[in-house]
């Protein structure tokens, strides 16, 4: 576990751009208020359809690519779990050793992984509705963010990155949409239709312009899954 020496001095903790925002209230919104279900059968064992099953077995994939990344041995480790879900990847980090909070905008996605954790965890779990940049969730060994950040400008991430930097010991794992021909075509497509009837858009990245995005850090590719409709890139980061 760190120690208080890195953490961010009152009034300098960056709590995130004016873009940030709106994209955070969106998805809140989201999530809360049209995905919960949907969210709630597509992180369990029960059948769901044909599409959704590729996106659940991309998902699985995704999670094991991003616990590769982390140490077997997670015994001492404090590690944050930004954009938890329902809290299948906390759950293995726990079980690791490690000491994880979990953090999720959806107050209800954060309930469904309280219920979901098991008797065993509870000592080394803590879930939280609120903002993944919040100074209140103290400092970290490690950082994971498991699609999380889909949503966000390559701008907006290079802040959320330069925000998380002060209070990251080692590295943060997390996830983005690859600049593929098939995630543009979907990515201009959705922005045909009227801005009331769209889920969040996912924004395609290319590493290299998000790497040239940074004030200050290292990127790396990790490894790309490709599951039917599920596209995402694993990256890491080192402050």
């Amino acid at each position: 576990m760190l120690d208080g020496e890195n953490m961010p001095q009152p009034g300098k903790a960056f709590s995130g751009s004016d873009g940030y925002i709106r994209t955070r209230a969106r998805v809140e919104t989201y999530f809360d208020s049209t995905a919960t279900k949907a969210w709630e059968r597509l992180t369990s064992d029960v059948p769901v359809s044909g599409i959704r099953a590729t996106v659940r077995a991309g998902r699985d994939r995704m999670r094991d690519v991003i616990l590769s990344q982390l140490p077997a041995d997670l015994k001492g480790a404090r590690i944050l779990d930004a954009g938890c879900g329902t809290g299948a990847l906390a759950f293995e980090m726990a079980e690791r050793g490690a000491e994880v909070i979990g953090v999720d905008i959806s107050p209800q996605l954060v309930d469904i992984a309280r219920k979901r954790t098991p008797n065993s965890l509870h000592d080394r779990l803590t879930f939280r509705a609120g903002d993944m940049l919040s100074p209140a969730l103290g400092c970290f060994d490690h950082v994971v963010a498991m699609d999380s950040m889909i949503y966000y400008t390559a701008q907006d991430i290079a802040e959320i990155l330069h925000g998380l930097a002060p209070r990251l010991r080692q590295k943060m794992i997390f996830t983005v949409a690859p600049r593929t021909p098939l995630l543009m075509a979907m990515w201009r497509i959705g922005k045909l239709f009227p801005r009331n009837d769209r889920s969040p858009t996912m924004v395609p990245h290319s590493t290299a312009v998000l790497a040239h995005s940074l004030k200050s850090g290292r990127l790396r590719d990790v490894e790309r899954v490709t599951s039917g409709f599920y596209i995402s890139n694993a990256l890491e980061f080192r402050p």
